[in-house]
């Protein structure tokens, strides 16, 4: 038997608690699932006071916030070409660690290079829209919850309507063509990983729950395009294969889903994905904590901190119907305190990496955001210390985790 999560609840009892409102009183019934709004309107009390403690990461916001007031907007429908796809509105790119085959005339079909990127993916600016689409709105709606500012909730609002709702623009909800590998598909499951930044979208619909601009129909639109592209994920060959994944895909895969669900109120589909986190953990993981399908990269110490993000976004999302996945231990010792562990000396460089990583590691950029979590939810003071050993003070106090607890999803 594996051990129990303290907290969990009956089907009946999640499904009451997803109808309701997860965080104060709002205007419709959504609310962020991964941000910390404890820590955020902890954050809000102190720029009120100007503490010192936070207004450097908040000033870093504002200013970001202000350029996305003119960034934009973002849409699949302004590439050139649908190919392979046949309609403007389907989201195409192209695997990046693919390359033309140096030994056929055509270059079909591309062979892999794991951890190199082909620079042909830039020739495909879906790839880059839908990012630069969810970092704008993400800004624009912490910028709007701080600030309260409606200039801040209105560009995000635009930018969520061209890209998701208005008919000329719309993203079709699927992802059929993403990730192709010329010479071999138009598209695979693999790509699924490119929709990861949704669940930011989603946090930011629940910040702009109080603005004047975010309307019913707005609410209603992305809860239907949501629901739709749930749908896609769970019964298109795409979003099958890559519910498979026993690597970081598999676990993006999960946290996707969960996001979606829950802002869709399909209790069915959380439930479920809490029961698979317990196996995802039990399969995945080593008992030492490492991730064995990500130490066999090229890059192991990137995708070993990589793999993390999800499952720390599923148990955040878990504890917003008070269920504790963040101290859940399976029958073999697995946890994410074990993975956190393993992780630890590597990504703040007391051990040197025994295993491949053909690039730098960004200690700064990476980790950070695990180190914050995790020396708050398990009350280690080593994290800290952590935090201390890969970003300078300066770069500290102007860190995005300053004001928010929330993942980055590079």
């Amino acid at each position: 038997m594996k051990k129990h999560i303290s907290g969990v609840f009956s089907l009946g009892l999640l499904s009451l608690l997803l109808l309701l409102p997860l965080c104060g009183v709002a205007q419709h019934t959504a609310a962020p699932f991964i941000l910390d709004m404890k820590m955020m309107a902890g954050s809000k009390a102190k720029i009120s006071k100007g503490d010192k403690s936070v207004m450097q990461a908040y000033n870093k916001l504002i200013k970001e916030a202000d350029k996305a007031l003119k960034s934009g907007p973002f849409a699949v429908t302004n590439k050139k070409t649908a190919e392979p796809a046949n309609d403007l509105h389907d989201y195409v790119s192209i695997a990046p660690y693919w390359f033309p085959n140096p030994n056929t005339p055509d270059g079909l079909p591309y062979i892999r290079k794991d951890g190199q990127r082909n620079p042909e993916v830039d020739n495909y600016p879906d790839k880059e829209a839908l990012p630069k689409m969810v970092s704008c709105v993400d800004k624009l709606a912490l910028a709007y919850y701080f600030t309260g500012k409606e200039i801040y909730a209105a560009q995000a609002v635009k930018l969520i309507r061209v890209f998701f709702l208005e008919e000329s623009t719309r993203m079709n909800p699927n992802m059929n063509y993403a990730q192709a590998i010329k010479g071999q598909n138009d598209g695979r499951g693999a790509g699924l990983i490119e929709s990861r930044h949704f669940v930011k979208v989603i946090d930011a619909i629940g910040l702009l729950q109080t603005s004047k601009n975010w309307t019913s129909a707005d609410q209603s639109g992305m809860e239907q395009w949501f629901a739709d592209f749930l749908h896609w994920m769970q019964t298109s060959k795409n979003g099958r294969d890559e519910m498979r994944a026993k690597n970081n895909h598999g676990a993006f895969y999960d946290m996707q889903r969960m996001s979606y669900a829950m802002f869709t109120k399909n209790t069915e589909v959380v439930n479920a994905i809490v029961e698979r986190f317990k196996d995802r953990i039990d399969y995945q993981q080593d008992t030492d904590g490492s991730f064995p399908a990500e130490l066999t990269r090229t890059i192991g110490l990137h995708y070993s901190t990589f793999v993390l993000k999800p499952f720390f976004g599923m148990a955040s999302m878990a504890e917003r119907l008070n269920i504790d996945l963040w101290n859940y231990v399976s029958e073999n010792g697995k946890s994410l305190r074990t993975a956190i562990e393993f992780l630890y000396p590597y990504a703040t460089g007391l051990s040197t990496w025994k295993w491949q990583q053909i690039k730098p590691y960004e200690h700064s950029g990476e980790c950070v955001d695990l180190l914050k979590m995790a020396s708050l939810k398990y009350q280690d003071p080593k994290y800290v210390d952590g935090l201390s050993r890969v970003i300078s003070a300066e770069t500290a106090a102007n860190h995005m985790s300053n004001l928010v607890l929330g993942l980055d999803m590079k």
